[in-house]
């Protein structure tokens, strides 16, 4: 505990925290042909309220970045969509004949702990990059290309230290209190969009690719941009960011998206260097509404065919809804999801997070949320075992970037958490606490 409260006061006395911004997908290709994407004056800058509210729907802004809007929403992770509002992603710019490049990635310092008899102590780096390349094929057509990286599986099987977090395995055992490392491979995917009166008709595929289910994934929202840890809820939302075999096909306009994806439901396995057997065994529908360039709003539906490996006789269907709200430096998300498990539980879960960018170098931020949760105690042996449990998560921090040359920065930060369990689970779980402090180079900050 005295080590909890040293850590803690460190976190807030120092000149701490600022996360490097997560990285924000390129602006759908629904946006006219001929957008400006030239960088702004101020790479940090945020486009102002007014500038949007004036933008025409489906156009880029002038002036900022590539991939930050489409005037209504930018694309978040794989198909999904964000607010324009959220602001423009940085990264690494350049025109290569009639191409555009750019190039986003961070290598992430983490120290993290959490208290109690089930909690650890890790110090550890989480690392992604991204390459994306668009163009114009012809008047009507656009194509972009997509391939995301980490280095992530040198952590180790085991990932890192994430009390209350399931899913998963190391070394052929669940993974229970832990974060699984991300794949090295994390999208190799191509789009290709054809414009037609309202919008466009599109065909997403990726051996390695995220289908349409749920909102965009954590690592990509900006309400969770200078959280180093991802939510206890990972597999309830995101656990299909990473999966090997999609193809998505739906009608983008404005406003409205719909899509539908036919995919391989099995999670991916513990050997995280290779590519794995892409298969289409699974279905997902998506449906997305974009009103403003301040909301965006979703909800869907899926069949996964045996996700878990550890349970490999259930399916599930899982059904998600969600709102993202950006404006004024201000970055939300609520979601809910409901997974179903046949043969199995019915298992609910919901997230709210927020990013408040109080000026261009300090931010304050927030993630709450609650679970039904039956894979807490994998032991065949003990009573607990298959039981749902009711487990909950409250984080907070602060967050400090600091700007070193163009699109590269230094962003340091610190977070501190409490859990929520059942008295019941006393003798696991104690009354735990949490704490992180961060440092991440970015290119893209």
């Amino acid at each position: 505990m005295h080590k909890f409260l040293a850590a803690v006061a460190a976190g807030v006395l120092l000149p701490v925290p600022a996360a490097a911004q997560h990285h924000h997908m390129p602006a759908d290709a629904s946006a006219p042909a001929h957008q400006d994407h030239r960088p702004p004056a101020d790479p940090y800058r945020i486009a102002s309220d007014e500038a949007l509210a004036h933008a025409p729907p489906g156009q880029a802004m002038p002036g900022m970045t590539m991939g930050t809007t489409a005037g209504r929403y930018q694309q978040g992770s794989g198909t999904a969509r964000l607010p324009a509002a959220e602001g423009p992603m940085r990264g690494a710019m350049l025109h290569a004949g009639g191409w555009m490049l750019m190039a986003h990635g961070y290598a992430w310092g983490v120290a993290a702990g959490q208290s109690g008899p089930r909690g650890d102590d890790m110090a550890f780096v989480e690392t992604s990059a991204m390459v994306m390349a668009d163009r114009d094929l012809g008047e009507a057509a656009h194509l972009q290309l997509r391939a995301m990286g980490s280095l992530e599986p040198l952590m180790g099987a085991r990932g890192y230290p994430n009390l209350l977090a399931t899913g998963e395995t190391a070394n052929g055992q669940a993974l229970v209190d832990r974060q699984h490392p991300h794949d090295a491979f994390m999208e190799l995917s191509a789009r290709l969009d054809y414009r037609v009166a309202d919008g466009t008709v599109f065909v997403y595929g990726a051996p390695v690719g995220e289908p349409a289910i749920g909102p965009a994934a954590f690592m990509h929202r900006g309400s969770a941009r200078y959280q180093p840890l991802s939510p206890i809820t990972h597999h309830w939302f995101d656990s299909t960011h990473i999966t090997y075999g999609v193809v998505t096909a739906g009608f983008a306009a404005p406003q409205v998206q719909l899509e539908a994806s036919a995919f391989r439901g099995r999670e991916p396995d513990e050997r995280r260097w290779n590519i794995e057997t892409p298969r289409l065994d699974s279905w997902s529908v998506r449906a997305s509404w974009t009103p403003s360039p301040y909301v965006a709003a979703q909800v869907s539906h899926g069949f996964l065919k045996q996700p878990e490996t550890l349970h490999a006789d259930e399916n599930e269907h899982r059904t998600t809804a969600s709102v993202h709200y950006a404006r004024a430096g201000l970055t939300t998300t609520l979601a809910w999801s409901l997974k179903d498990r046949s043969p199995g539980h019915a298992l609910p879960a919901w997230l709210a997070e927020a990013t408040w960018e109080v000026t261009p170098r300090h931010a304050v931020f927030a993630r709450a949320e609650h679970v039904a949760n039956d894979e807490l105690f994998p032991d065949h042996d003990d009573p607990r075992h298959d039981r749902r449990f009711h487990v909950g998560k409250v984080e907070a921090g602060y967050a400090y970037r600091l700007p070193i040359a163009g699109p590269l920065g230094l962003a340091l930060g610190g977070t501190v958490a409490a859990y929520k369990v059942p008295d019941t689970l006393d003798d696991a779980y104690g009354d735990p606490l949490g704490w992180t402090l961060f440092a991440k180079l970015a290119v893209g900050l």
